[in-house]
């Protein structure tokens, strides 16, 4: 544990799910509803630093998260990204992607394409994501 870092001394978001090895935690990011956030429960900066099966592990919560996004808000594209540049701890994001939200087919930190897009994501969709990637941490991700 880093007392420094935000994302080992804070959530990251709304807490979905979490093991001894990782959290999953909704985004709160503004036109990307169903954005998630994958987040190393140790502090590292690197999948390199971590042993192989370390890695597989996370990988394979991170296409869980995946999967569950796809089947529940149906997007267009999936992003996945690692960078900590500004927050160097070990973290994932999820990010559902719609030919119409405000950066589509830019990356989401590129200026906006189309400001005032919403994708078509229900508070209902919202709701059996949560559930479903709730559900992932059960015995068969342990």
């Amino acid at each position: 544990m880093d007392e420094h870092c935000a994302l080992c001394v804070e959530t990251g978001g709304e807490l979905l799910a979490s093991d001894a090895l990782c959290r999953v935690v909704l985004a709160d990011e503004a036109g990307y509803p169903g954005f998630c956030r994958v987040i190393l429960n140790a502090h590292h900066a690197e999948m390199s630093e971590l042993a192989s099966d370390v890695q597989n592990a996370l990988m394979q919560r991170v296409f869980a998260v995946e999967a569950a996004i796809r089947a529940t808000l149906d997007p267009d594209k999936i992003n996945l990204a690692s960078l900590g540049n500004v927050v160097p701890h070990l973290h994932w994001h999820v990010i559902p992607r719609w030919r119409e939200d405000q950066h589509f087919p830019n990356p989401i930190w590129a200026a906006p394409r189309r400001p005032d897009a919403v994708p078509p994501v229900s508070a209902a969709q919202l709701t059996q994501l949560r559930a479903r990637i709730s559900a992932l941490f059960d015995a068969s991700l342990a």
